[in-house]
């Protein structure tokens, strides 16, 4: 862990020096307040793709038009390096029609999924937190950025991401969430079932009979045959 924060407290010095931020974002800052061993590492700049590749000329570029950057450092740690941005309105269940790259952190906030993935962490390990997800995250609630309904038809993925995250951190789903996932679960028949095995097979090594009673609880029982 030591060393992916010491590479991001580097990068965050190039990007500074170019006149540019650089913040841990998501998954990293929430795993890293809840003090558990995080793998790659998310992180967030007001740079666009072209900027950054000006930094970090060796950097992946591959999905660069969508703005995510692939980066590895000397001891092979992964760091996906995103710009922030705004999303269109969402017509596949997956994907937004368009994303346009913004310099504003707090209108980047409101396009991720669940509070306690929405906090971002800068280079002197400020918590810039817009929607009370320390909060969230003390009290053990998994509560969705704006309204569920909305977003949950946006990306139905949520709806088993949401199961996930509640079963690893053992986290209670906030109940407009939970009415929402009731009433948006079918919208799972419009996702690849590839995706849905992807977010499942995460939950392989957990208690079988409590991945059982939450997709029994939801009628998404028969999604739990990857597990077998």
């Amino acid at each position: 862990m030591y060393s992916k924060l010491k590479t991001f407290y580097e990068l965050s010095s190039k990007f500074s020096k170019c006149g540019y931020h650089l913040y841990l974002v998501g998954g990293t800052v929430r795993d890293y307040l809840l003090k558990i061993p995080f793998r790659d590492m998310d992180l967030a700049t007001e740079a666009t793709p072209s900027e950054i590749e000006k930094i970090l000329p060796e950097a992946d570029f591959t999905f660069g038009k969508y703005g995510s950057i692939k980066y590895i450092d000397k001891n092979k740690n992964k760091f996906d390096i995103t710009t922030f941005r705004k999303e269109g309105k969402y017509l596949d269940s997956r994907h937004p029609k368009y994303i346009k790259f913004i310099k504003d952190i707090k209108v980047d906030s409101k396009r991720r999924d669940f509070t306690i993935n929405a906090m971002y962490i800068d280079d002197k390990f400020n918590i810039i937190d817009f929607h009370q997800a320390k909060n969230d995250l003390e009290n053990k609630i998994l509560r969705m950025i704006g309204n569920p309904i909305k977003r949950l038809k946006e990306d139905p993925l949520r709806i088993i991401r949401a199961i996930r995250f509640s079963i690893e951190f053992d986290f209670k789903i906030e109940e407009r969430l939970n009415k929402a996932i009731y009433k948006c679960s079918k919208f799972l028949e419009e996702i690849n079932t590839d995706k849905i095995k992807m977010e499942i097979l995460k939950l392989k090594d957990y208690p079988s009979d409590k991945i059982r009673e939450y997709f029994t609880k939801y009628n998404l029982q028969r999604y739990l045959d990857v597990l077998n």
